[in-house]
């Protein structure tokens, strides 16, 4: 299936529907997803298509109200003294580390006219930090949440997607397009989440690898990613550069992958070449899991779609690393139907398709792979679509 053709029309979602009523609560605890990503990396802030779903890890946020105006944040995964700071005090570099994530929700809630209440907030997550699993955006989708509630306002969650996106680009200094917060706070359990990013129009479309006897595996390099690191804001810049010289306002509105050729700089062609082919492989995939029976013949085309923006991400777009090359051709030869680095790039996790009864072999070969080049053994997690951010307590 070519990945020009047209990606037929679902009824779209609007995310309009706000996550509380107007009855503010004393305490509660509200959990939100990590996610992997099928297709689309480095789209979201290039205005493209992302498909997205929902991990069953996430961060769960237990929060009570305070009355005195303050925040007092503590980890599970930061042992130590509480994080204790002023909502009134809150502009963005004022808080460092794990904590800006909560303080600049919190902040960027108070930007968007929205009133919120000192609180008290415990932070535990099964999410592995620095994975490229997004556990940044699920621990601002919990806190999101809860302080929403807590408040008892009334946010659409489309409104708080972009709240949590701004206060990672504005709180914290990191320049991440809407993906992320997307898929914690609207994703559907056996769906994936085609957004599109300039537009903001999203579908839920069925995804259900178990159905075809396949299984999602995400594993864990172990090469942990810094998304605050000067890489991921140069690759923006490129693709900003690109578009610019090709007169349109992002790459997300070209759709001719020739459109590439016309840039006489070499790298900023290969920055073009892949935003462009990789929202192309988005389209081919939706229109896959569309079919009328997306049995394994369609998963064995979504692999081989995989493995294609692998190459793409290694040697257009140039930011994978060697823990996710070799698991990505370990993976192939073991049996996968494809796979993928996911995330921002330069370390984090691959995402492999696997026939079921592969899934053993596959693990063993990719953790002796690692073992013969003495890299610290890889993680693996089981990866099934799931339900979006949601109150659990």
């Amino acid at each position: 299936m070519s990945g020009d053709e047209p990606v037929s029309k679902d009824e779209p979602v609007s995310g309009d529907e706000p996550v509380s009523g107007d009855e503010p609560v004393s305490a509660g605890a509200w959990r939100a997803p990590g996610r992997a990503n099928l297709m689309g990396e480095h789209t979201d802030y290039n205005e493209g298509l992302v498909l997205p779903f929902a991990l069953q890890y996430g961060t769960t946020a237990i929060a009570a109200r305070r009355d005195d105006g303050k925040l007092v944040l503590r980890s599970g995964q930061a042992p130590g003294e509480p994080v204790t700071v002023a909502l009134d005090s809150l502009a963005p570099g004022s808080v460092t580390g794990w904590a800006a994530y909560p303080a600049g929700v919190a902040w960027a809630l108070g930007e968007a006219g929205h009133e919120v209440p000192g609180a008290a907030i415990d932070i535990d997550s099964d999410l592995p930090e620095g994975a490229g699993l997004s556990s940044s955006a699920a621990l601002e989708s919990s806190v999101a949440l809860a302080l929403t509630e807590l408040a008892g306002l009334a946010v659409a969650r489309r409104e708080l997607a972009t709240i949590a996106r701004r206060a990672e680009n504005e709180f914290i200094g990191v320049p991440t397009g809407i993906m992320d917060q997307s898929a914690s706070l609207l994703c559907e359990a056996g769906h994936a989440l085609l957004l599109d990013c300039r537009t903001l129009e999203i579908t839920q479309v069925p995804f259900d690898p178990a159905a075809a006897g396949a299984a999602l595996l995400v594993v864990n390099t172990r090469a942990k990613h810094a998304l605050t690191g000067g890489e991921y804001g140069r690759r923006r810049a490129e693709c900003e550069e690109a578009a610019r010289q090709l007169g349109v306002p992002s790459l997300g509105y070209l759709t001719n992958a020739g459109d590439a050729d016309r840039l006489a700089d070499p790298v900023l062609r290969r920055r073009a070449r892949h935003v462009i082919s990789d929202d192309a492989r988005v389209r081919a995939v939706v229109n896959l899991l569309r079919s009328a029976s997306p049995g394994p013949a369609v998963y064995r085309e979504i692999g081989a779609l995989l493995s294609r923006a692998h190459l793409s991400l290694r040697d257009d777009f140039e930011i994978s690393w060697p823990e996710a090359d070799v698991t990505v051709e370990t993976a192939e030869s073991a049996g996968a139907l494809g796979a993928r680095m996911i995330g921002g790039g330069f370390g984090g996790s691959v995402l492999a398709l696997v026939p079921a009864e592969a899934l053993p072999a596959v693990r063993a070969a990719i953790t002796e792979a690692f073992r013969l080049r003495s890299w610290t053994a890889p993680g693996f997690l089981d990866a099934i679509p799931s339900a979006s951010a949601a109150r659990v307590a």
